[in-house]
C-alpha cells in the first residue's frame, strides 16, 4: 500500500503542475488534447516506474501502455493515470489517479487520489477503506426516496444512450437526487466514503473501476454486474450500500434489453 500511495502521489505532483496551464491552454486555437496525452502518458510512466522499482517481477496494465507481462505470473498492477480526463481538459478539479492491485485474478488492494483536493483514498483486503487517516464506511441509507447516486452517460461516438435514459428515467421518480460527476474511480471512492449511495455505469474498462471496487467492498458495500454477468469482463457495475444495491438491481432489470 505504501507503495502504491508513494507512486500515486509523486505521479500527483506532475498532474497539479499540469492541470495549472490548463486554463493557459483552453483559449489556444489547438486546444489541450495533445498536451493532455502528453499528461496521460507522462503520469502513468512515473507510476509503473515507481511500481516496478518496487515489485519488479509484477505485470501492470494501464489505459495508455496496455499490458506488460511480468515474471510473477500472480500479480498486475492496473492503472488509470487520469481517470476525468473531460473534466482535466476543462480545468474541473474533479479527477483521480487510480492504481489497483489484482493477485491471482483477484482485486486486493486500490488507491484513488484526487491530486488538487489531496483526497486519497485506499483500502487493502482486510483492513478497511480509509481517506487519508479517516476510516471509510458506506452510507446507512435504506429508503430509495432518501438515496443520491453518481453514474455516467456514454459520450459522442458510443453505443449504449438508449439503454442509459431507460435506467434514468427508471431511477429519476425513485431517488432524490442524480449525479453525473465525470470520474468513475472517484464516484465509487465516494460511495466507500458515504456521499453516494450508489452508482451504476455500463462499458467501463478495468482501470476506471479496480480500486473503487476494492474501495467500496472494504467499507462495506457491494459491487455487482448490471445483468448478472462479470463486471470485471462487460465493465457494467452497480455498487452501492447492502440496502440500495438490491433496489438499484430490481429498477435495472425492470428496464433492461430483452
Amino acid at each position: 500500500m505504501t507503495i502504491m500511495t508513494n507512486a500515486a502521489i509523486k505521479a500527483g505532483k506532475n498532474l497539479k503542475r499540469d492541470f495549472g496551464e490548463v486554463e493557459n491552454l483552453q483559449v489556444s486555437k489547438k486546444g489541450p488534447s495533445d498536451f493532455v496525452t502528453a499528461s496521460d502518458k507522462k503520469c502513468e510512466e512515473i507510476i509503473c516506474e515507481e511500481l516496478s522499482k518496487a515489485r519488479p517481477g509484477y505485470a501492470f496494465l494501464g489505459e495508455e501502455l496496455g499490458y506488460l507481462d511480468g515474471t510473477d505470473k500472480t500479480h498486475c498492477f492496473i492503472v488509470d493515470p487520469i481517470d476525468g480526463t473531460t473534466n482535466f481538459i476543462h480545468a474541473i478539479p474533479h479527477f483521480a489517479i487510480s492504481i489497483a492491485l489484482q493477485r491471482e485474478g483477484r482485486l486486493v488492494a486500490g488507491v484513488v487520489y484526487n491530486p488538487i483536493t489531496d483526497e486519497m483514498y485506499w483500502a487493502e483486503t482486510g483492513k478497511g477503506a480509509w481517506r487519508n487517516d479517516y476510516r471509510l464506511k458506506v452510507s446507512g441509507r435504506r429508503s430509495m426516496g432518501e438515496s443520491l447516486l453518481g453514474t455516467g452517460i456514454p459520450w459522442r461516438g458510443v453505443q449504449g444512450h438508449g439503454q442509459f435514459f431507460k435506467e434514468l428515467h427508471g431511477f429519476t421518480q425513485k431517488v432524490s437526487g442524480i449525479r453525473r460527476n465525470g470520474s468513475a474511480a472517484l464516484d465509487l471512492a465516494w460511495v466507500a466514503s458515504g456521499r453516494l449511495d450508489g452508482f451504476w455505469e455500463r462499458g467501463l474498462k478495468l482501470w476506471d473501476i479496480a480500486a473503487g471496487v476494492v474501495l467500496v467492498r472494504e467499507a462495506g458495500g457491494l459491487c455487482d454486474e448490471i445483468d448478472g454477468l462479470d463486471f470485471t469482463e462487460t465493465g457494467n457495475l452497480v455498487a452501492a450500500n447492502p440496502n440500495i444495491l438490491p433496489k438499484m438491481k430490481e429498477i435495472l432489470a425492470s428496464v433492461a434489453p430483452k
